[in-house]
């Protein structure tokens, strides 16, 4: 899939109002944001190139998002048909539904039962994903509680090691674009004594095959001009 713009020019309250619900599908969203990531992931695999990406400055929003987009005010969010969705577990869902595009949810009913429980288990790591970076009250950071839950991907990513380096195998689902953001910004922020891919050969084995595919690649901090961005992130965090 062709990646798409690289750096993107974020929106701020001093930015007019684009066109709005005029028929155009729109990805509201921040590239820094983990939960944005995912959904540009799948906006990329799925070769969604109809969707317009509009990037949002969560740090100085423009006060027409809330106003006439998004009343949550909060991104990733996907103005479609007239509505606007948010939430990016419900979006990765919705896009496979509504959108063309290689499926990103497995077929077979054992590997849906294991998607289903890898999308309620992201709340758990990201808990404790925030406590091992910081976001603690500030409390020091620690990669205590995120050991096990990184265990926990190595035991479901060895489960289905024999037909592919992915969470369910050869091919990309859901799961590995939700995973990957965290894993991605752990390798930066995590104390530089710890790594993730020790003792966790097939976790290391599905972070480099993720760095194979361009549809992620290209959302990368590093690529979309967004390190800064995911530093303030973390500054504000640790206060």
């Amino acid at each position: 899939m062709a990646p798409r713009q690289q750096i993107p020019q974020l929106l701020d309250s001093k930015s007019e109002c684009p066109p709005l619900f005029d028929g155009t599908t729109r990805l509201y969203y921040f590239p820094a944001s983990p939960a944005s990531q995912c959904v540009q992931i799948a906006l990329n695999y799925k070769g969604l190139d109809e969707i317009e990406c509009v990037p949002i400055n969560i740090f100085d929003k423009p006060p027409w998002y809330k106003e006439k987009v998004y009343h949550v005010g909060k991104v990733p969010a996907l103005e479609h048909n007239g509505k606007v969705k948010g939430e990016s577990l419900d979006l990765l869902v919705y896009l496979d539904q509504e959108f063309g595009g290689p499926t990103i949810t497995p077929t077979e009913e054992e590997k849906k039962e294991a998607t289903a429980e890898l999308l309620k288990y992201r709340d758990s790591f990201f808990a404790a994903w925030t406590k091992a970076l910081g976001f603690n009250n500030g409390a020091p950071a620690t990669v205590i509680d995120v050991a096990p839950m990184l265990d926990h991907l190595e035991n479901v990513l060895k489960k289905y090691a024999n037909e592919g380096p992915f969470f369910f195998g050869k091919s990309v689902s859901m799961v590995d674009m939700i995973y990957i953001p965290f894993l991605e910004r752990a390798d930066i922020s995590f104390p530089s004594n710890y790594d993730c891919r020790g003792g966790r050969p097939h976790l290391a084995k599905w972070i480099e095959a993720m760095n194979t595919i361009d549809a992620y690649t290209s959302t990368k901090l590093e690529n979309t001009g967004s390190m800064d961005h995911w530093w303030a992130i973390m500054r504000l965090a640790k206060k």
